[in-house]
C-alpha cells in the first residue's frame, strides 16, 4: 500500500484510509494529536483530584482503588486512538471529525469520574466512552473497506472493529449489573479489551510507525508531568494564601521540582524507537506505560497532599502525607527501568541505578515532614549519578531493524543524554 503524502494539500476533503508506511521519514505528531492529548489532560486533572480528596481524608485503600478503575480508563481510551493513528492517519475531513468526535467522549469521560470515582456510578462514564468507541468503530470499518477483499489487512481491521463493539457492548451491560460486583466486571471486560489487538494483530500487524509511537508516548508522559506540575503549583499557591506557611511549603515545592526534573531526565535518557518493531515487543512496551502515565499523575496528588497535610488540612499522619509523594516516584522510576531503560545498560552498576534508587526513595517516608525535599534529593542524585556512570561505562542497545535511526520529536532533544 502507498502512504498519503502529507504534504499533499489537494484532495484533503476525503482520501482513500491507506495505510501509513512505517519507513515515512519526518513522521511527527499532528497539531490533533496534540489537541487531543491536551483534551485528555482534563480527565487525568478530574482523576487525579479525587485521589487528592480520599487521600487527604484517610482513605488511601478505596482512593487508590478508585483511581486506578478510572485512570485505566483514561489511558486505554488515549491507546486506542493513538496506535490507530499510528497507521491509518490520513488527515482528511472525515478522519478528523471521528477525531473530534472522540475528544468529545473523553471529555464526557472526564465529566464522569467524581461519580464513577466516589459513588461507583459508572453511568456517564460510559456513555462517554460510548462516544468514543462509535467513532473508533468507524474508522476501523472505513480501513477495512480500502483494504483489499480477503487481505489480511482487512481482517485485521474488522477484528479490531468487531472485537471494540463487542467489548463497548458489555461496558454498557456493566450499567445493569449489581453495584457489587461491577468492578469485578470491570476487571473481566478490561481484560477482553486488552486482548482485542493481541488477537487482531496475531496473522497481520498494523503498520504503526515506531518513531511516531514513540514521540507519541513521550509527549503524553510530558504532558502528564506538566499537569503534575501545575497542580501541585496550584496547591501551594492557594495554601499560601490561605495559611502563613511558607517555611512548611518551600521544602514540599523544592521537592516537588525536583522529582518531576528528575523523571523527566530519566525518562528521555534512552531510544525506545530502537526496539519498537513488532508487536511482541511493543504491545508489552505500550501496555506497560499504564504505570508510567498513572503514577506520574499520581506524583502531583501526593504533592497536593503533601501541601494539605503541611497546612494541617489532611487528616493523614506526616508518614502517609510522604507516601502519598514517594511511593507513585518509586514505581514511576522502576517502570522505566523495567519497560525499556535497562536494555541499554552496560553493567551490573549501571543496571542497579534505578532500582536502587526506588527503594531509596521508598525509605524517604521515614522522613516524615521531610519525605519530599528528601525523595527530590535521591531523585536529583539518580540523575547525577547516571551521567556520570554513563560518561565512565559505554552503553549498550539492543538491535533492531530501523537501520539505527536517531531520536525524532520531543525525544530528540535528549539524545546522547544518559542518566540513569
Amino acid at each position: 500500500m502507498t502512504s498519503p503524502d502529507p504534504g499533499n494539500r489537494t484532495s484533503r476533503v476525503v482520501r482513500r484510509m491507506t495505510a501509513r508506511g512505517r519507513d515515512e521519514e519526518h513522521r511527527a505528531s499532528t497539531p490533533l494529536e496534540l489537541l487531543f492529548d491536551l483534551c485528555f489532560v482534563v480527565a487525568v486533572a478530574q482523576a487525579g483530584a479525587r485521589l487528592v480528596h480520599t487521600l487527604a481524608e484517610g482513605h488511601p485503600g478505596s482512593g487508590v482503588l478508585g483511581y486506578l478503575f478510572v485512570f485505566w480508563g483514561i489511558w486505554w481510551a488515549w491507546m486506542n486512538f493513538t496506535w490507530f493513528a499510528s497507521a491509518y492517519d490520513v488527515d482528511d475531513v472525515p478522519y478528523r471529525v471521528a477525531t473530534l468526535v472522540q475528544i468529545t467522549g473523553v471529555l464526557i469521560y472526564a465529566a464522569g469520574i467524581p461519580r464513577a470515582f466516589t459513588d461507583n456510578d459508572w453511568t456517564v462514564a460510559v456513555i462517554g466512552y460510548l462516544v468514543m468507541r462509535l467513532a473508533l468503530t468507524g474508522q476501523w470499518l472505513r480501513a477495512a473497506a480500502s483494504e483489499e477483499a480477503g487481505s489480511a489487512a482487512r481482517r485485521t481491521a474488522l477484528l479490531y472493529a468487531t472485537g471494540v463493539t463487542l467489548c463497548q457492548v458489555a461496558w454498557v451491560g456493566l450499567l445493569f449489573a449489581p453495584e457489587d460486583f461491577r468492578r469485578w466486571l470491570f476487571l473481566v471486560v478490561g481484560v477482553a479489551e486488552m486482548l482485542v489487538p493481541i488477537v487482531a494483530e496475531r496473522r497481520q500487524q498494523t503498520s504503526w510507525h515506531p518513531h511516531h509511537i514513540e514521540e507519541r508516548y513521550g509527549l503524553f508522559t510530558l504532558i502528564v508531568l506538566g499537569e503534575t506540575m501545575s497542580a501541585a503549583t496550584v496547591a501551594v499557591q492557594s495554601a499560601l494564601d490561605e495559611h502563613e506557611a511558607l517555611g512548611r511549603l518551600l521544602p514540599i515545592a523544592g521537592g516537588g521540582v525536583l522529582i518531576v526534573f528528575a523523571a523527566w531526565w530519566i525518562y528521555f535518557s534512552v531510544p525506545a524507537h530502537e526496539r519498537l518493531w513488532t508487536d511482541r515487543e511493543a504491545i508489552p512496551w505500550g501496555y506497560g506505560h499504564f504505570v508510567i502515565f498513572g503514577s506520574a499523575a499520581a506524583i502531583g496528588a501526593g504533592l497536593e497532599v503533601a501541601v494539605e497535610h503541611a497546612v494541617g488540612e489532611a487528616h493523614v499522619s506526616a508518614r502517609a502525607a510522604g507516601a502519598a509523594v514517594v511511593v507513585p516516584t518509586a514505581v514511576f522510576l522502576i517502570a522505566v527501568w523495567l519497560l525499556h531503560a535497562r536494555r541499554f545498560k552496560g553493567g551490573l552498576v549501571q543496571q542497579l541505578v534505578l532500582p536502587v534508587a526506588s527503594v531509596a526513595v521508598v525509605c524517604c517516608v521515614f522522613a516524615g515532614d521531610w519525605a519530599v525535599p528528601a525523595a527530590g534529593l535521591v531523585a536529583a542524585a539518580t540523575v547525577v549519578v547516571g551521567v556520570t556512570l554513563a560518561a565512565r561505562i559505554p552503553e549498550t542497545g539492543p538491535p533492531h531493524g530501523g537501520g539505527g535511526a536517531s531520536l525524532s520529536g520531543v525525544a530528540g532533544a535528549t539524545e546522547g543524554v544518559s542518566s540513569d
